[in-house]
């Protein structure tokens, strides 16, 4: 039986198959790993184009609620540069299996298994390309790492040090998530993403056909760390101080100026604990999710890297 068959265990979902069938501009296949050490017998969908042997690999990590759907307009730009494109699903997104109990889903958990995946895969000369939870799980993991993650390119995220008072912006987006255990995950990508189409907002909602799939939705706003002893706090301010003093990769930024939670205020504290990041790229119509401007930035970080030699 190979990972794409092995049945979920008891109390997990698995979201069935048909509901991905012709999503607009997603035409790869999936692939399955039941084997992540830690998380035998939880199915992770990731994709995995270009070249197996590619000098570079990108890895994409979504944020909620979205899922590796929100890179297919990024994806193509770094495997016509011949690099190799890797982009998971987080446990309770995409076509990853979802345990019911929220209490499964924790800050620890989530980034246990980001590394746990990259080093299965046995990942090397990695651009990390993060958003969203993308970037608070994403930005922990390059001093857990040595020498395996050497670039960077950060999009409308922070790190969730405890240290630091919640915007405004995310507690009303908590509160607003709290309030729809059983959210409109396509109404909100339509009102809060303009550029896209209805079938391009439903894709986003095709891993979850009702409220018991959505426990890893409901969880991650209330995983952010809002104190010094919270869960992911105390990882999140060593990750600080090691991108502020020892990072020694390169990077890229693009902002989306429209977004009302994670924008140009949070990038330019996010930037200033990056050592070495260069001025963003401002993506004027860019909301919070920025990837559906995706092509040109990747266009432009590609440009970047290349002009540093990276």
């Amino acid at each position: 039986m190979n990972d794409a068959e092995t049945p979920p265990l008891p109390d997990v979902l698995r979201t069935p198959e048909a509901r991905f069938a012709d999503l607009p501009g997603f035409p790869w296949a999936p692939r399955y790993l039941s084997t992540v050490p830690g998380f035998e017998g939880l199915r992770i969908h990731y994709l995995d184009e270009g070249p197996a042997d590619a000098e570079i690999t990108v890895l994409c990590l979504h944020g909620q609620p979205t899922w590796s759907y929100l890179y297919r307009k990024m994806l193509p730009v770094f495997v016509a540069a011949g690099q190799r494109v890797v982009a998971p699903d987080f446990i309770g997104f995409g076509r990853s299996d979802k345990p019911e109990d929220e209490a499964f889903y924790t800050f620890t958990r989530h980034r246990e298994m980001l590394l746990a995946f990259v080093r299965g895969l046995g990942l090397s000369n990695v651009t990390l390309v993060v958003q969203d939870w993308g970037g608070l799980l994403g930005l922990t993991l390059p001093m857990a790492l040595p020498g395996v993650i050497r670039r960077l390119v950060v999009m409308n995220t922070m790190l969730g040090t405890g240290d630091l008072p919640l915007g405004q912006g995310f507690l009303d987006w908590r509160a607003f998530s709290n309030s729809r255990p059983d959210m409109d995950v396509a109404a909100l990508m339509a009102r809060s993403t303009p550029v896209l189409s209805a079938a391009e907002a439903q894709a986003y909602a095709a891993p979850f056909p009702d409220a018991r799939y959505k426990a890893g939705v409901r969880r991650f706003p209330n995983l952010v760390p809002d104190n010094p002893d919270a869960d992911g706090a105390a990882v999140s301010r060593q990750a600080r101080e090691w991108l502020s003093t020892q990072w020694d990769g390169q990077s890229f930024m693009a902002v989306g100026m429209r977004d009302p939670v994670l924008g140009p205020p949070a990038m330019t504290l996010l930037r200033s604990w990056i050592r070495g990041c260069p001025a963003p790229m401002e993506v004027a119509e860019g909301g919070h999710f920025v990837q559906e401007h995706g092509e040109a930035i990747a266009r432009a970080a590609l440009a970047a890297f290349a002009r540093a030699g990276a």
